[in-house]
């Protein structure tokens, strides 16, 4: 039997090739009168990594001539005038995605012209928009970003020093969209990927192979590397359960699989790595990954995300609900919405989560006390208006656009839910402060435009708080399906086996997540020969094109597993 490991914070995947550390290594194949365009994020420590390239062409004797795109940015209220909006034009928290190209930022592009006796080095977002003969991307994953604009040091895209402090609001929902699709754009012609975790000595792959190791992931299952955010409410299951993130406040957020933020990484898993956006894979192979028809519905948008909420030791969430479908479309720009789940992994009878209303409740009751408690700081009793359930362990809760719902403290939630994961729209968050002691954003408008009234009363225990049934079984398993409404567009299963059983399945199709709940883990073996030992806790992403696979379970007590699948 194989031995299972613990929960791997830093799952790496082995490739073909080698991965490189540095720039002088990096710089060998460049040659005097060639432009080298270097793209990436504005998170990333462009004058080191500028700095650190000239430096490598000068130990070759190479002189170089420097563009910094950032110096061609378009005027900066020139670019809040047009990545306003006309739908939330005065909202502090949400926009709506953005739809701009990122050339749409430059008042114009440089004229570069090459250098016979140099190497003309082109750098900064949009770089790639400029004629090269080389094209290097260094890339920084977002959570660095979002660290940067929290902390108050980080900038958006195309602002310049000296106009105040970036904003999360434009990050999210402009930033990213717009960088995000031009990387995907180019991602095909890069000749040089960096990793500039480390900006002084990078790791990279080169093109070739790059693409080589995105070709082989298409094919065979894989783990995104996990993040834990901390947050007001968070509790501390992550770190004494899974040793993660010891030294922070807490590990209220943990993001196992979201594709716009999750990455892979690849290399050796004691040596050299590199980082590369699960989007990335998605953008270039969305057929191999998602399936043919999913991919026929959510183009290059990875629809299923996985991520824990860690109330233990914390406090309750805020009640809330997501954005009803056409909302979701016509204000924040989405094509499908928020639809959710909660799967207890931890929990108890003396625990509860808040799911939809009373079948009494009177809404501009509801209604006022929400804005009460936003504008003059008064409390009141949530529970009124809201049901909550006892948040037994391993019970699925379904939670569609519109639902309010919320987990409370002392639990561990295994979010199985659709991938836009930044609309939390807020009734009521206990009246928290955040680091600055003003009170939390909550956003009373936004929620009770979406508040779905049909989820009240007995239906809510009927539709939203299902028992399992059986939709196959054999020797020592069995598979069920926890959670299916004909509203949202994915499904979750589980599957329970016994010690050492084992089960056949494939992905007819469409690509699998699946998560260990229960016991020490499984071991997934594909026909093609891949092999993956999954530990409690850990998220596999078994792509498509990998077909029949079959799980075993590991160590000597029963397992159990969830699966989730676009239906």
């Amino acid at each position: 039997m194989s031995p299972v490991h613990g929960y791997e914070p830093e799952p790496c995947h082995g490739i073909t090739g080698e991965v490189g550390v540095g720039y002088r290594q990096a710089v060998a194949g460049l040659v005097a009168g060639q432009v080298l365009a270097v793209d990436g994020p504005v998170a990333v420590d462009w004058e080191v990594v500028a700095a650190r390239i000239c430096d490598a062409l000068a130990a070759r004797e190479l002189p170089a001539k420097q563009t910094d795109m950032r110096g061609h940015f378009a005027a900066w209220q020139d670019i809040l005038d047009f990545t306003a909006s006309a739908v939330l034009p005065d909202d502090p928290d949400f926009a709506p995605l953005s739809q701009a190209g990122l050339a749409d930022f430059f008042a114009g592009t440089p004229d570069v012209v090459a250098a016979p006796h140099a190497v003309s080095v082109v750098f900064g977002p949009g770089a790639a928009l400029v004629p090269h003969d080389r094209l290097w991307y260094a890339d920084l994953p977002k959570r660095y970003a979002e660290v940067q604009v929290t902390a108050g040091t980080g900038r958006n895209l195309g602002q310049p020093a000296g106009t105040g402090a970036g904003t999360t609001r434009r990050l999210f929902y402009i930033d990213w969209p717009v960088l995000d699709r031009h990387r995907d754009a180019v991602i095909g012609d890069i000749d040089l990927w960096l990793d500039t975790q480390d900006p002084e000595e990078p790791a990279w792959l080169d093109g070739p192979t790059l693409r080589a190791a995105l070709v082989d992931l298409a094919a065979r299952p894989f783990r995104t590397r996990p993040t834990f955010n901390t947050t007001s409410w968070g509790g501390h299951w992550a770190q004494d359960r899974l040793g993660f993130n010891n030294g922070a406040a807490n590990t209220a957020l943990g993001y196992e699989l979201i594709a716009p933020e999750s990455g892979i990484l690849v290399g050796a898993s004691d040596g050299a790595r590199v980082e590369v956006p699960l989007q990335a894979l998605v953008a270039l192979h969305p057929e191999e990954v998602l399936g043919e028809s999913v991919h026929a519905t959510f183009g290059t948008s990875f629809p299923i995300r996985f991520d824990y909420l860690d109330t233990l030791g914390g406090g309750n969430l805020s009640v809330h609900c997501h954005p009803q479908p056409d909302y979701m479309r016509r204000v924040f720009g989405w094509p499908y919405t928020q639809h959710e789940t909660y799967y207890m992994m931890v929990g108890g009878p003396d625990r509860q989560v808040f799911l939809g209303l009373h079948g009494n409740a009177d809404l501009d009751a509801f209604r006022r006390e929400a804005d009460r408690a936003v504008h003059d700081g008064e409390p009141f009793d949530i529970e009124r208006y809201v049901q909550t359930f006892p948040a037994e362990q391993h019970q699925l809760f379904l939670i569609p656009g519109g639902t309010p719902h919320g987990s409370g403290e002392g639990n561990v939630v295994l979010e199985i839910s659709a991938t836009p994961y930044l609309y939390s729209l807020r009734f009521y968050d206990w009246l928290r402060k955040d680091r600055e002691g003003n009170q939390r954003p909550v956003h009373v408008g936004h929620a009770f435009e979406n508040l779905d009234p049909a989820r009240s009363g007995e239906a809510v225990a009927r539709d939203l708080v299902q028992q399992p049934r059986t939709l196959r079984s054999g020797d020592g398993w069995r598979e069920d399906v926890i959670g299916r409404l004909p509203e949202m567009f994915f499904e979750v299963r589980r599957l329970q086996l016994a010690a050492d059983a084992a089960v056949d399945d494939a992905t007819d199709g469409r690509f699998h997540v699946i998560n260990v709940v229960e016991g020490d883990g499984i071991a997934l073996e594909t026909t093609s020969g891949h092999r993956h030992v999954l530990a409690y806790a850990e998220t596999l992403t078994i792509p498509a094109s990998v077909g029949a696979y079959r799980v075993r379970a590991l160590g000597t007590a029963p397992v159990r597993y969830v699966k989730a699948l676009v239906r």
